[in-house]
């Protein structure tokens, strides 16, 4: 089969079986096909390849990190599912490896396939302890099924699909005040907030604030769920954003970079108090294929390599300097960019007119470069790269950036004509 046959075969699939939405946005990407992918590229079926910083924050490892792709077909080669009724010992050894990783006083794992499903498991975990309120904050983003839904703040994805959960309600994110009023009016809450918002555009809080969420928590009897699913296991520049404030949640949810970027697998990992309904039941939430013993191994060496190859601390590292040379590429451009932030290798681009994100993201993947666009944000570009990223690698991104910035600045030369196209 041709390249040009299986572009077309493959969006004539997609539309007629998948999307037809899917396949337009394919097609005003460029029409890539991808077939491989190794490391920090992305490989297409002409031949192509592109600098993957984007992914959604899944690849922390790179693609197919050795250890953990060994792993994963050891286990495949021996016994890739579980019967479900005898003890199977991937599942508790990586339990074991993430409570060792976690922040102190977490105690319990239940595993599952996605970010979405712990967070259902977590609202869960709340109804059982009597918290059957809900406060999230606005613009942040849970999931999208009807439980994560109710608690990810956007009319643009609620809207089909209401009524949702009742009882829950939306705050202002990194705002104390108003989590302490909103506690303080009605009966204990569970509170479901992320360290740094992700789809809503690397939004960072105040200092401290985690901090005083936590307190507000335990001084209104609220349940608190902290969802690190794209923020933890390194990608911050911490093991955990919690970390950064020496926060210990009720359940703290975990995802993304759990996988290994090899087999999809999320948690919600849980003090013994939180967990305490779930351990008196092993049949009250289950999932067929939660806990499977391929993504126990993925994630038992996703866990390993982030150790064993200091991810943390090349997040950190790359991340910093990274976020330096983005800000003196954005910098000539005011008109263009509003600002350049993040922490770790969560960074983001926030533009002046949500066209010009769009016009940006095209503009990278013609250099050969995939970023993402933020669900709650749409001004905003996010950028999730790996932490096995090369000095050259990194090179290539910002002369990306900064050449795609060039190209918008020929088009829109000043604020006046920002828009007009």
């Amino acid at each position: 089969m041709t390249s040009e046959t299986m572009v077309e075969d493959t969006a004539d699939l997609c539309r007629r079986h998948l999307s037809r939405g899917r396949a337009k946005l394919g097609e005003m990407f460029g029409g890539q096909v991808e077939v491989s992918s190794a490391g920090a590229w992305i490989h297409t079926a002409d031949g192509g390849r592109f600098l993957n910083a984007g992914g959604y924050g899944v690849f922390l490892h790179g693609a197919r990190h050795p250890a953990i792709e060994a792993a994963v077909i050891e286990q495949i080669r021996t016994h890739p599912l579980a019967s479900r009724l005898f003890l199977e010992p991937q599942a508790a050894r990586a339990a074991a490896a993430l409570v060792a990783v976690c922040p102190p006083g977490l105690q319990r794992v239940h595993f599952a396939g996605s970010g979405a499903e712990a967070t259902e498991a977590a609202i869960k975990m709340a109804r059982t302890q009597g918290r059957a309120r809900l406060i999230s904050t606005v613009r942040g983003y849970h999931g999208k099924t009807m439980g994560a839904l109710s608690v990810t703040a956007s009319d643009l994805f609620q809207e089909p699909f209401r009524p949702l959960l009742p009882g829950v309600c939306h705050i202002r994110y990194g705002d104390a005040a108003a989590l302490e009023a909103a506690l303080s009016n009605g009966p204990p809450a569970c509170v479901i907030v992320e360290p740094v918002q992700g789809e809503a555009g690397v939004v960072i809080p105040p200092a401290g604030y985690l901090a005083d969420v936590a307190r507000l928590c335990r001084e209104h009897g609220a349940f608190l769920v902290l969802d690190e699913v794209l923020t933890g296991l390194g990608r911050l520049g911490h093991w955990w954003g919690a970390d950064r404030e020496a926060v210990t949640p009720d359940v703290l949810l975990v995802g993304k970079a759990l996988s290994g970027g090899v087999v999809p697998v999320s948690a919600a990992v849980a003090t013994g108090e939180a967990f305490r309904a779930f351990d008196r039941d092993p049949f009250l939430h289950t999932s067929t294929f939660a806990a499977a013993p391929i993504a126990m191994a993925a994630a038992s060496a996703a866990i390993a390599a982030i150790r064993d190859d200091d991810l943390v601390g090349r997040a950190a590292s790359i991340g910093a300097g990274l976020l330096r040379r983005l800000r003196a590429a954005a910098e000539p451009y005011p008109h263009l960019v509003r600002e350049t932030r993040g922490v770790g290798l969560l960074i983001a681009l926030e533009f002046a007119h949500p066209g010009l994100a769009g016009e940006t993201l095209i503009e990278l993947i013609g250099r050969g470069v995939i970023v993402n666009h933020s669900l709650n944000a749409a001004a905003v570009l996010r950028l999730t790269p790996p932490a096995v990223l090369t000095t050259a690698e990194a090179d290539l991104l910002v002369s990306a950036f900064a050449s795609a910035l060039r190209a918008l600045a020929r088009r829109y030369p000043t604020a006046d004509h920002v828009g007009t196209h």
